[in-house]
């Protein structure tokens, strides 16, 4: 296939929770920081939060059929099954596209780049929940979030930005790790990674000017990202010598998101830039990966579904002690009620489109829309009459609302609100990423793909409903 390769769509997810850093030392008397870090939801992990991002990603190129989906994360959900299926579930995605999963905090670099060298349409997912120690570096200085981007050619969409060149630098050593079941990440003595990866930052940054064939002072924005921030900082100035602006880290709103976080800080850059504008990804983790971009016209008439930066914007806050809770470092006294079982394999494998799609059944007679789907339609019992219904991007209003305290919640109580949909339907569904104060009828919703609870291992994923940011028009997409 020939012709402009590069990024038709990106995007970023960004959870809805925050932790003021502050909150760590009011507590422990010391640890913490200045700043927020972003903070998955109970209902939420790598997975949930990458179809989220995938969504927002697929959203700004609609007409753009996927050939192949890559998602990598750290901190996977599963690790003998392979997570990128329940994206591929979520997203509706054709059986004949391969869903992967690639492990490891350099795997989403190194899936974006497999992409943009590839052929076809790839999406190329990631995502990262970080935590850490109470009062240590990793817990105030991680964040959790996802990153999307959409590779391929440009007879199958406008390419935003095309890969312009290319350089890595590949070394073992031991400077950060985390063996299997471990909850922390552990690091070596800093001064150390910082004597790896300046050097091998440079040489990197070096080969990909001239795989590029530019030189450094064409650069107009230069991103240097890892979990080592004292070797970014390092190598930054460096590498900053060339006069280009830095791009922004997100460390005092969101926090160092992993996997994510140089396809997240990509995304951040590519929602304001400019035509013509060359733009310098360095990521460091076990070597550096250095890839330049620059920016097509086609970015001039480019709206992401969802900035980062609004996202950002609109956030609700989370204490300490909740955060501790959700992040397993404490364990709080559930509501007394028997936890749910494991959900049912097979009964899971015949409703696919309804649990992890969000479809419903649509009469072709009357209309009518059911959800969950039906065979038999309300209006008329025409029997097997019907469409299918994809509902995970309609948008609907609130008309009652109740608190459960009762019920079994891994953060209770569960906000539970009858929802009329746009076009017909109606279904009671599980709120989140809200404060049920502030809930009202008529309040305007969308739907979230999340994580109802887990048993014997088993991940029950379903969708919830949010409120729509006011920053959303009413009916848009994303």
């Amino acid at each position: 296939m020939s012709g402009v390769r590069g990024i038709i769509s990106a995007a970023g997810y960004v959870p809805f929770r925050r932790l003021d850093r502050s909150s760590i030392a009011k507590t422990f008397g010391n640890g913490g920081g200045r700043g927020q870090r972003a903070v998955a939801g109970y209902d939420e992990d790598t997975t949930t939060m990458g179809v989220e991002a995938a969504r927002f990603a697929r959203a700004g190129a609609a007409a753009v059929a996927i050939d192949q989906l890559l998602f990598a994360t750290a901190t996977p959900a599963y690790l003998d099954k392979t997570n990128a299926c329940t994206i591929h579930a979520a997203l509706r995605l054709d059986e004949e596209v391969p869903a992967l999963d690639l492990a490891g905090l350099r795997s989403g670099v190194g899936a974006l780049r497999a992409a943009l060298q590839g052929n076809g349409s790839v999406l190329v997912v990631t995502s990262d929940a970080r935590n850490g120690l109470p009062t240590s570096g990793d817990e105030a200085n991680g964040g959790d979030g996802a990153a999307a981007i959409l590779v391929g050619h440009d007879d199958q969409g406008p390419v935003i930005a095309e890969l312009i060149g290319t350089g890595v630098a590949t070394e073992e050593f031991i400077e950060r790790w985390r063996a299997p079941g471990s909850d922390r990440s552990k690091q070596w003595e800093e001064r150390f990674g910082e004597t790896k990866y300046v050097p091998l930052g440079g040489r990197a940054f070096k080969n990909a000017l001239g795989d590029a064939g530019i030189e450094a002072d064409a650069v107009d924005t230069l991103i240097v990202t890892g979990m080592h921030a004292r070797a970014a900082k390092a190598l930054a100035a460096k590498l900053g010598a060339t006069n280009a602006k830095m791009g922004e880290d997100l460390a005092a709103t969101v926090g160092n998101t992993g996997t994510a976080h140089a396809q997240l800080l990509l995304t951040h850059t590519l929602e304001t830039a400019a035509p013509g504008h060359t733009i310098a990804l360095v990521v460091l983790a076990d070597g550096v990966e250095v890839m330049l971009f620059r920016t097509t016209e086609a970015i001039a008439s480019y709206r992401p579904a969802r900035a980062v930066a609004a996202q950002i914007a609109t956030a609700g806050e989370i204490t300490y002690g909740k955060f501790l809770s959700w992040k397993g470092q404490a364990t709080i006294e559930p509501p007394r009620r028997p936890e749910p079982d494991r959900i049912s394999a097979s009964v899971t494998g015949r409703s696919e489109d309804w649990k992890y799609g969000f479809v419903g059944s649509k009469d072709r007679s009357s209309g009518a829309l059911h959800l969950p789907p039906a065979r038999v339609s309300r209006e008329g019992g025409h029997v097997d009459d019907m469409d299918p219904a994809p509902m995970a991007d309609v948008q609907g209003t609130i008309q009652i609302i109740t608190i459960d305290r009762i019920a079994y919640s891994p953060s209770p109580p569960i906000t539970f609100a009858i929802v009329d949909f746009d076009g017909g339907g109606r279904l009671p569904v599980e709120m989140t990423d809200c404060n049920s104060d502030d809930l009202a009828i008529g309040d305007r919703v969308e739907m979230t793909f999340r994580k109802l609870f887990t048993a014997d291992d088993i991940h029950n994923y379903f969708w919830k409903a949010r409120p729509v940011p006011k920053s959303v028009s009413p009916g848009s997409e994303g």
